[in-house]
């Protein structure tokens, strides 16, 4: 069990938002143990606290909301958080969306490390899965066993000659994050944008902050960062989804065909079955339950 960490020093950074294509300046700040994730729309004078009770929408991002005031497109933020180990953060934003920069965490986690990491003088709770929890979501399939460590197994199949079926499995720490999953991009396909952004979505979309594909290939003319990227980029989304659980989860995940909606309908199944998990906490040194609120 670790100590909490947040930021030594606040830092800042700009961009557009992928589906919103507003401009937006974000400042993350340190924030006290026990302060979890914390969202502040400082343009509408708003806070939003990252959890997955928070989540209104799951359209092609995860947009969280407090009632009258949203922030979408944050599961990349929440990705590079969760993968190098801040858990209490105070993100302010001036705008509707977290800007997409090139796609992928890769930036943020540079941001995040130029801030520096504080260790805090409490330890950092967990959660242990204890029992499997299996879910059928549509064509999507996903479950969590007890495992001793962090993993992920990730499977996507496309219909698209370039992409088709990949599969990853991957043992989650942070050098893993930041060396195998923090640099895969966000990728759509050419025949879905004019449909996107008819509905409001892909406004900010570009070759330089997405794998875009054309029946032919794909257009990004730097080509791809891993010949997996596609399936990579997904455990980025879900990692980032699955922090909203508010714990680090010790355990074993097996995702097919998931995505934003299967995360946040999974998360809220495995809430509800607290026989199947424990949260290990620095106050009594050994297994116990507790309350989470969905």
């Amino acid at each position: 069990m670790r100590l909490q960490r947040t930021l030594r020093q606040e830092v800042s950074f700009s961009g557009i938002g992928l589906h919103t294509g507003r401009y937006a300046t974000v400042t993350l700040k340190p924030a006290p143990r026990d302060s979890g994730i914390i969202f502040n729309r400082v343009d509408r004078t708003a806070v939003i606290r990252s959890y997955i009770g928070a989540v209104t929408d799951t359209a092609f991002a995860t947009t969280l909301g407090n009632g009258t005031v949203k922030i979408k497109t944050v599961e990349h933020i929440l990705a590079a958080l969760a993968g190098i180990g801040i858990d209490n953060l105070i993100i302010e934003v001036d705008g509707p969306e977290i800007p997409i920069l090139d796609g992928s965490s890769t930036e943020l986690v540079s941001i995040i490390l130029k801030g520096g990491i504080a260790k805090q003088g409490k330890k950092m709770p967990y959660m242990r899965i204890t029992k499997p929890v299996v879910m059928e979501d549509g064509h999507a399939q996903i479950a969590i066993f007890p495992y001793a460590g962090r993993r992920i197994t990730y499977r996507i199949h496309f219909n698209h000659h370039l992409l088709g079926e990949q599969s990853l499995s991957i043992e989650l720490n942070e050098e893993t994050f930041i060396k195998e999953v923090a640099p895969a991009r966000t990728f759509g396909f050419l025949k879905d944008v004019q449909y996107m952004m008819a509905n409001g979505f892909a406004k900010g979309g570009s070759p330089s902050n997405a794998i875009i594909l054309s029946d032919e290939g794909i257009l990004n003319s730097s080509g791809l960062r891993f010949k997996d990227e596609f399936v990579r980029h997904k455990i980025l989304d879900s990692i980032g989804d699955f922090s909203l659980i508010g714990f680090p989860i010790y355990g074993h995940i097996l995702a097919d065909k998931a995505g934003h909606s299967t995360h946040r309908n999974f998360i809220r199944k495995i809430i509800s079955c607290p026989e199947c998990w424990e949260i290990v906490s620095e106050a009594e040194q050994h297994q116990t339950q507790t309350q989470l609120h969905l």
